[in-house]
C-alpha cells in the first residue's frame, strides 16, 4: 500500500500541556480524523480503519465507546429490506 506524508507544524508546548508524545499526539489526531470523516459519510467503517492504522474491530470499538454508531443505516433503509424479504 502506497502512503503519502502530511505534515502539520503543533507548538512543541501542546504536547507537553496535553502530557502527551508526539506518536501518542498522531494516533490520536488519525483516530480523530478517521471518526471525523467517517461521520461525514467521506470514509467507509473499513476506510476509516485503515487511516488510523486499527482493525476494524478495534476501530469500532472506539466508536462504540464514544456512542457513535456502526451502522449508517436509517430506520427507512431497514424498512425497505424487510419489504424486500418479504
Amino acid at each position: 500500500m502506497e502512503t503519502q506524508s502530511i505534515t502539520i507544524d503543533i507548538p512543541s508546548d501542546i504536547l507537553i500541556a496535553l502530557n502527551e508524545t508526539e506518536n501518542e499526539f498522531k494516533k490520536g489526531i488519525k483516530i480523530s480524523l478517521a471518526i471525523r470523516l467517517y461521520r461525514l459519510h467521506k470514509l467507509t467503517i473499513g476506510k476509516a480503519a485503515q487511516l488510523c492504522g486499527l482493525s476494524r474491530f478495534d476501530f469500532e470499538t472506539i466508536l462504540s465507546e464514544n456512542e457513535i454508531p456502526i451502522s449508517t443505516l436509517t430506520l427507512e433503509d431497514v424498512m425497505k429490506d424487510i419489504e424486500k424479504l418479504k
